[in-house]
């Protein structure tokens, strides 16, 4: 038998399970797949053959569709970091054998920087040992959109679309009233602030949207800040603040560190969420105004009644992409989108060395931001508006949408 198996990885999308849907369509399609299995909890369900069989759960195009609209990894995640296999080889070896006995010629994992990062290490051993009956695959997957060898991540166009909207709901919510006040939101980005910038999305039908935006890309002074908060006063009563979670002072401190613990998860990334807080702070203090902050958090990855349609048929023609380069044995690689032009947006799927893409990370380019630092270019916003195109038709029941679960 030539099995294939296929795993999500890191933190949850809107469209991650559309990549598992173009998988098993391709795979479907191809017919040189006996089976599809999927690993419950990436990785570390792989080590421990917690498998199921995709091909008997999902069977039809109407489960397929609701997989597309389903939020979350639909196979349980995890974020467990492999090991060097110079220091520790058994667990490759663990893992081949595995594999084998479960008949997987065939791994596609979806997932972001630190997914790859598995994958170009499993690829590199199965090299180097002349593995050549397993192929090992990567499928892009984040909705930081920091992964480089891609236009754009599948899951951030959706992410972008609530974000954008999101924001013109609340200008219009902070604009009804006469007296002064600022609003803070924190939007996720660690290193790189393409969520944050997708806030100015919310400028399209001529709303005004964030009155700043501040990306983790330039260093963030509280003292600038202040003062651009106060300029704004000048010609407006209410302000609305897009900021990353990731900015940084001059000297590359977090500006959310006062308020953190110094914890790290599996892959040494400190636990940053807090930097609106410190803001609210500052200007309470400072200015003396009415103030608020809000943490958008979980809510702009698993927002999947209103993923962009764009989103999630690139998400699914991208498993389509890694299956193929898995059956053509293009292992080492992971399924890419080239852009080839804005207006009329035109995208080709092709695939990178996954060696190209793992522990890198791509950031917001400096002709994107304003020049005073608070804002984005119409750079960005050409880069942005393809990408949140269209409206995902969602299956509602009793009231809310419908879900899928695979185990």
């Amino acid at each position: 038998m030539r099995n294939l198996l296929v795993a999500q990885s890191g933190g949850p999308t809107a469209a991650i399970n559309a990549t598992v849907a173009g998988v098993l369509t391709a795979a479907s399609l191809s017919g040189e797949v006996d089976q599809v299995l999927g690993a419950v909890n990436g990785i570390k369900g792989v080590l421990e053959e917690r498998f199921v069989n995709l091909s008997d759960v999902m069977n039809n195009t109407v489960d397929l569709d609701l997989l597309c609209q389903t939020p979350a990894a639909a196979l349980g995640s995890c974020r467990v970091k492999l090991s060097d296999p110079r220091e520790n080889p058994e667990q490759y070896e663990e893992i081949i054998r595995i594999f084998r006995r479960h008949e997987i010629s065939y791994f596609i994992y979806i997932g972001g920087n630190d997914s790859m990062d598995t994958v170009d290490k499993l690829s590199a051993y199965c090299r180097e040992k002349n593995i050549e009956d397993i192929c090992i695959v990567g499928a892009p997957k984040t909705i930081d959109n920091d992964l480089m060898g891609t236009d754009h991540c599948p899951g951030f166009g959706s992410a972008a679309k609530y974000i954008g909207s999101t924001f013109a709901e609340l200008e219009r919510d902070c604009s009804v009233y006469d007296t002064k006040a600022v609003t803070i939101v924190e939007v996720m980005g660690r290193n790189a602030g393409w969520l944050t910038a997708s806030s100015a999305l919310a400028r399209n039908n001529g709303g005004q949207g964030p009155s700043l935006i501040y990306l983790c890309e330039r260093p963030f002074s509280i003292p600038q800040f202040l003062a651009d908060v106060e300029e704004k006063f000048r010609t407006q009563d209410s302000v609305l603040v897009a900021v990353s979670e990731g900015i940084r002072d001059a000297e590359g401190v977090y500006i959310s560190e006062s308020v953190q613990s110094g914890a790290v998860d599996n892959f040494g990334h400190s636990y940053i969420a807090g930097s609106a807080r410190v803001l609210e702070d500052a200007v309470r203090r400072e200015i003396g105004c009415k103030v608020r902050s809000v943490e958008l958090n979980l809510m702009q990855r698993c927002a999947a009644h209103i993923s962009s349609a764009t989103d999630i048929q690139e998400s699914r023609m991208l498993g389509m992409t890694a299956c193929h380069c898995a059956l053509e044995g293009k292992g080492g690689r992971m399924a890419s989108i080239q852009r080839i032009s804005d207006d009329p947006y035109r995208v080709k799927f092709t695939s990178v060395p996954v060696s190209e893409v793992s522990n890198r990370e791509k950031k917001v380019p400096e002709d994107y931001i304003s020049e005073a630092g608070n804002d984005v270019t119409e750079k960005m916003m050409a880069y942005l508006k393809p990408l949140i195109q269209g409206e995902s038709p969602v299956l509602f029941e009793n009231g809310i949408p419908r879900h899928i679960r695979l185990y």
